[in-house]
């Protein structure tokens, strides 16, 4: 799924789909991974041609706490599910991405319990920290996710096998939880042996801090999630300060000039709100800055990604405390024709907006300059590969004054998206 065209849709499947929040083994099977099927055409609709998965194997309760990563979780299903859901995406052209959490599992997983029990070789599977009471490292103080050790050859010929089983059903891509705990030569010892049998793979990392170049590229990655540009988008917004999203976006055009040159390209997967974070549309403190945001997000290279219900004006506040992520990761309706009617324009800039990228497909690895910079007005320009389509570019004006803006346009550039005085946000190029 290496392409200029990827626009992906994420959904978290447990709480989409309504999920019990506790894994009890004891019920039968809930055949709800079968709901995402009428959601395909809303993908689509959308201008989306990926859907990303959250956690869908067998888990003890959000999905992160893996207990099995060959079966499918019972509260969604088994695996004749996925492969059916597989199935209707491709036959749509729509590619899947799972959620590959492999830098940590719970401890109701039959192989910690082997370890805990005292065995010793499945003890070698996981990481010591004899700081801990039990001696089990633990994933960033969450003491029901203990952590693996993929430097141990056993793990890593286990992950291999994991994302193979699911590679030969059909699955396209990969989400790689955490992957920012792991060290790359041990990402790249497990994905360069998963791409043996299956090339045409793609790499998702999850990375927070400055983990774009040199880690994606250690580690054999495809792409890494863009979370510095994340919250430059919707800090700046908020205190009406450009010059850190103009700082941001230049780091960004560092991190694609780096990636670009790769076989295939490498470059960051861009956001403005996932199943981690608070919801865009509550992020921002003035709800006419959505404009602003979801602009930047479709102009600049990269894959961008959509969270599921951010295209509806979803609302939904993060907190830090036991439950804080439900606001952010509801239960959908049925079909999307059970989504309220005030989300239809928000819906409808996404499609805009998704539709001029696709018209400039060039944009994926775009070069990026920034023209202008001001507190409240932000000009930047994007430019074509040479080698793609020439002198190909577009002008992308970001106001956040009540005040028209004159900008320059260069010679055959025309209005595509936005107003001609340039308020709010506008874009400008070829058709």
């Amino acid at each position: 799924m290496h392409s200029a065209d990827t626009v992906i849709w994420h959904a978290f499947p447990l709480t989409f789909t309504g999920a019990e929040a506790t894994n009890d083994s004891t019920r039968p099977v809930a055949h709800r991974l079968q709901q995402f099927e009428p959601w395909l055409d809303h993908l689509i609709a959308l201008g989306a041609n990926a859907l990303q998965l959250g956690p869908v194997f067998d888990s003890e309760t959000h999905g992160y706490d893996t207990r099995d990563h060959l079966r499918i979780d019972p509260r969604l299903g088994d695996e004749a599910d996925l492969r059916r859901l597989v199935e209707q995406a491709h036959a749509r052209g729509v590619h899947v991405i799972l959620d590959g959490v492999f830098n940590h599992v719970g401890r109701d997983s039959a192989l910690f319990q082997r370890a805990a029990h005292g065995d010793a070789e499945a003890a070698a599977w996981f990481k010591r920290d004899p700081s801990r009471q039990d001696g089990w490292s633990v994933f960033e103080g969450h003491g029901s996710l203990v952590e693996l050790d993929l430097a141990h050859p056993p793990v890593r010929e286990h992950v291999v096998a994991v994302m193979r089983h699911w590679l030969e059903i059909g699955v396209d891509g990969w989400r790689l939880d955490a992957a920012y705990a792991v060290q790359p030569p041990d990402w790249r010892a497990v994905l360069d042996e998963v791409r043996s049998s299956h090339p045409h793979v793609w790499f998702l990392g999850e990375v927070i801090h400055d983990g774009h170049g040199a880690f994606a590229s250690a580690a054999g990655m495809d792409s890494t999630t863009q979370y510095e540009l994340w919250k430059a988008i919707w800090s700046s917004l908020n205190d009406r300060n450009l010059h850190e999203l103009a700082h941001a976006l230049t780091r960004h055009d560092d991190f694609v000039s780096a990636g670009r040159g790769a076989q295939p390209p490498r470059l960051p997967t861009t956001f403005v709100g996932n199943h981690d974070t608070t919801r865009i549309a509550s992020r921002l403190i003035d709800h006419r800055h959505l404009e602003h945001a979801l602009t930047a997000l479709f102009t600049v290279a990269g894959t961008p990604a959509v969270y599921a219900g951010d295209e509806w004006d979803y609302r939904g506040v993060k907190e830090d405390r036991p439950g804080g992520d439900d606001a952010v990761r509801p239960a959908f309706p049925a079909t999307p024709g059970g989504l309220p009617a005030d989300g239809e324009g928000v819906f409808a800039l996404h499609r805009r907006l998704i539709g001029l990228r696709r018209r400039h497909r060039w944009l994926w690895r775009a070069s990026l300059e920034v023209e202008r910079r001001e507190d409240e007005v932000l000009v930047y320009r994007l430019r074509a590969p040479e080698e793609e389509v020439g002198d190909e570019g577009i002008t992308v004006v970001l106001n956040l004054t009540d005040a028209a803006v004159e900008v320059s346009v260069r010679p055959g550039e025309q209005l595509l998206e936005g107003s001609c005085e340039a308020r709010g946000a506008a874009v400008f190029g070829r058709p």
